[in-house]
C-alpha cells in the first residue's frame, strides 16, 4: 500500500479551473499569492520564503545555488519525471490544500503519481516547471473573491510607483 502521501491519479477532473498567479501581496507575516482566472481571485497566504521563490520564477531571477525548489527540479529531472499540472483540492478552516501530478514515463510504461503538498510549494514548483495551476471548482465556490484586495494592492503600488517617479524627478532638477 502506497504512503498516504502518495496516490495514484486515476482521472483529471474537467471541474477544476485554470488559474494563474496575479499578484504577490506582503503581509506582516508573508504573503498573499493572488490566483485569478480572469472573473474571481482567491488568496493563499505563504511564508516569505516561498514567496521569494514564487517571485523568483514569476520574474525568471538565476540563484548562484539551488534553493529547495530547485533541488526538487534537479530530482525530478534525475529521475525523469515532469510535473503535469498542479491543483488546490481542498480549503478547510481557512487552510488551502494541494496536490503535484507527476509523469514519469520510461521504457516500462507511463506512470502518473499524485502528491499531497502545500499550495505554496506546489505553485513555486508550477511557475518554475511551467506547468497549469488549477483550482478545484468547489474550493473555487467556496473561497472568498478576493479580486477587491489585488485591485486595491495594485492602485496602492501604481500611486507609490507614481509618488517614487515623482520624487526621483525633483532629485534630478535639484542637481546641478
Amino acid at each position: 500500500m502506497p504512503a498516504p502521501a502518495l496516490y495514484r491519479a486515476t482521472c483529471m477532473n474537467k471541474d477544476d479551473l485554470l488559474v494563474s498567479v496575479k499578484g504577490l501581496v506582503p503581509t506582516p507575516t508573508g504573503c498573499g499569492v493572488f490566483l485569478s482566472n480572469g472573473e474571481k481571485t482567491i488568496t493563499i497566504f505563504v511564508d516569505h520564503s516561498v514567496a521569494a521563490a514564487i517571485t523568483m520564477f514569476m520574474h525568471g531571477i538565476k540563484k548562484p545555488r539551488p534553493l529547495t525548489h530547485d533541488l526538487i527540479a534537479n530530482i525530478f529531472a534525475g529521475l525523469d519525471i515532469r510535473v503535469q499540472k498542479v491543483v488546490v483540492n481542498d480549503l478547510k478552516e481557512d487552510t488551502f490544500f494541494a496536490r503535484l501530478y507527476l509523469v514519469q514515463e520510461s521504457e516500462l510504461g507511463r506512470h502518473v503519481v499524485e502528491v499531497d503538498a502545500r499550495p505554496s510549494d506546489s505553485i513555486a514548483i508550477a511557475l518554475q516547471q511551467e506547468c497549469p495551476i488549477y483550482v478545484a471548482h468547489h474550493v473555487w465556490e467556496t473561497a472568498e473573491d478576493m479580486t477587491w484586495a489585488l485591485e486595491q494592492a495594485q492602485k496602492e503600488a501604481e500611486q507609490k510607483k507614481e509618488e517614487e517617479d515623482e520624487d526621483d524627478d525633483d532629485e534630478d532638477k535639484e542637481t546641478p
